[in-house]
């Protein structure tokens, strides 16, 4: 195919549990799209446990033409969301360390 190029992009590629987290999908759904050959796959392995690894551009096609245009945004929505908050509480904690820092060496 001609997405090759993205196994080496970054952002090009996903493992097959980043996929599951970021599209909400099963591993099922992934094995489906690999034997109907909309989905090109490596088996790599992550720490020592072996993972499938998927390119971005053809899982977003095969996530879109299976369930919907609707479905991908909504489901991107919500990783950026996640992605988000997730940031603002790391925030959050760390300004609470510095203005804890901050009052020791005031005093």
């Amino acid at each position: 195919m001609a997405d090759n190029d993205g196994w080496t992009l970054k952002n090009g590629s996903l493992t097959e549990g980043t996929a599951q987290k970021e599209y909400g999908i099963s591993r099922d759904f992934i094995i489906q799209g690999i034997r109907a050959g909309k989905l090109e796959y490596r088996e790599v392995s992550m720490y020592g446990n072996p993972c499938l690894k998927l390119l971005r551009r053809q899982l977003e096609r095969y996530v879109t033409a299976e369930l919907g245009e609707q479905y991908l945004k909504t489901q991107k929505s919500q990783d950026e969301l996640h992605k988000i908050k997730t940031e603002i509480n790391s925030l959050k904690r760390k300004l609470t360390a510095l203005e804890k820092r901050k009052k020791e060496l005031e005093s």
